[in-house]
């Protein structure tokens, strides 16, 4: 018999199950959804694809043009951040190590400017695979289910009704408008959603695709589980702590399904 030869597109669908094998371990994300009381995601990953691989680079030099105006010469930390995110902190680093001396209203611009880009993202930002699906069911569980973001919470608010999922959420809990060290790695918006939820933490899981997801989560004191299809940082996931580690919704979406079958 001939050998057959596999395109790229079979080789891949036999090598990731093995990865996947090595990676997910359905039991613990069994155990995770079968024990947890409410349910925190991230949005950008786990919720949608927000910037669909684009650079926010132009966005942190409006950002840097802006505090010139008003602040002149900005530290090199800040000069050198080509990140939305990255900017807003760092011009916060720099207001906060010169006493509060500086003029605030790069603070104010800075956030304003970033939203306005975030809000703009919305518009085209794609769905993570499977999540209208997992979300039906985790809300079928009766799991109260909150969104908790380095994200301005109304561009967050804007996608959830576009896409229908804004009754499926009963928070948002995104940036901190008045102090960009609040984000994530910083378990603010954790608390503001726990204290919201009535939830204790360990009976909460956090959903997150980033290192300082998993950071913000271990300081709080609640469950992780890791989103990425990114096997290399999944296995850096699960090596730092992760609860639980997947590489798609899909496998949350078969236990949460038999969960629900088997009340």
């Amino acid at each position: 018999m001939a050998a057959r030869h596999l395109s790229g597109t079979d080789w891949a669908a036999t090598t990731r199950r093995p990865m996947a094998d090595a990676i997910e371990d359905h039991d613990a994300v069994w155990s995770l959804l079968g024990s947890v009381r409410a349910v925190l995601f991230d949005f950008d990953g786990p919720i949608c694809d927000l910037f669909r691989g684009a650079s926010t680079k132009d966005t942190a030099t409006e950002v840097k043009v802006a505090a010139r105006e008003y602040w002149g010469t900005l530290d090199a930390e800040v000069e050198s951040c080509e990140d939305s995110h990255g900017i807003l902190g760092r011009l916060r680093d720099m207001y906060d190590s010169r006493h509060r001396s500086l003029d605030p209203r790069p603070l104010e611009l800075a956030e304003r400017i970033v939203t306005a880009q975030e809000q703009r993202a919305v518009e085209t930002a794609e769905p993570a695979s499977d999540v209208a699906a997992l979300v039906d069911l985790l809300s079928e569980l009766g799991l109260p289910l909150v969104i908790v973001s380095n994200n301005a919470e109304q561009p967050i608010r804007a996608y959830l009704e576009q896409h229908g999922l804004d009754e499926k959420f009963v928070g948002v809990f995104g940036r901190d408008p008045k102090n960009a060290r609040h984000m994530k790695p910083h378990p603010h918006c954790l608390e503001r959603a726990r204290a919201f939820l009535d939830v204790p933490f360990p009976a909460c899981l956090m959903v997150g695709d980033q290192p300082t997801d998993l950071t913000a989560a271990q300081k709080a004191g609640t469950r992780f589980l890791g989103y990425t299809e990114d096997t290399l940082k999944a296995a850096e996931m699960k090596h730092d702590g992760a609860d639980a580690v997947v590489l798609s919704h899909l496998p949350l979406v078969e236990i949460a399904g038999k969960l629900l079958a088997n009340r």
